[in-house]
């Protein structure tokens, strides 16, 4: 195994750890490993990485970054949430990072709440209404990520082993 394929199984790895830990951008990551494999050469059982394929799996980690961006807020604003339901799930996300994966979550749906109690100064149903709308919207655009790295995970290792 050369020392390319290896950095290309790292960037795999921390491309599935990166969907789902802020901070860290998951499918990037993932199509640097594609990109690893496709210049170190295919040894695997399958068929070569086609710059073809680079192109159309380059596609798809655009548009999944972009719309991780603007599900969450999609989604509290369907539930009739305001853009600090939004940031409020962003901020609490971070925040229970520290507690992974059970903080993230709680931080989550409590930040999102909180964002549209306290600062766009709805009510109680309200709020709990946009905190699961943009809370879906997190698991929903996380959920796509990581079936996007873990596809080109499994492209890396059957190209690699």
């Amino acid at each position: 195994m050369t020392a390319l394929e290896v950095f290309a199984i790292i960037c795999a790895v921390l491309g599935v750890v990166g969907s789902i830990v802020p901070g860290l951008p998951g499918p990037p990551l993932s199509w640097a490993g594609l990109l690893l494999v496709y210049f170190a050469g295919n040894r695997g059982d399958c068929e070569p990485i086609s710059s073809s394929f680079l192109l159309i799996w380059l596609g798809i980690t655009t548009a999944v970054t972009v719309l991780d961006y603007f599900i969450p807020g999609w989604f509290a604003k369907y539930t009739g949430g305001h853009k600090e339901a939004s940031w409020g799930a962003i901020i609490g996300l971070f925040a229970g990072i520290f507690l992974a994966p059970v903080g993230m979550l709680a931080g989550a749906l409590i930040g999102a709440f909180i964002g549209e109690f306290v600062f766009a100064g709805q009510g109680t149903v309200e709020s709990v209404k946009a905190a699961l709308g943009a809370f879906l919207g997190f698991i929903l655009s996380t959920g796509v990520k990581l079936i996007a790295s873990g596809v080109m995970l499994f492209y890396i290792f059957k190209a690699v082993i």
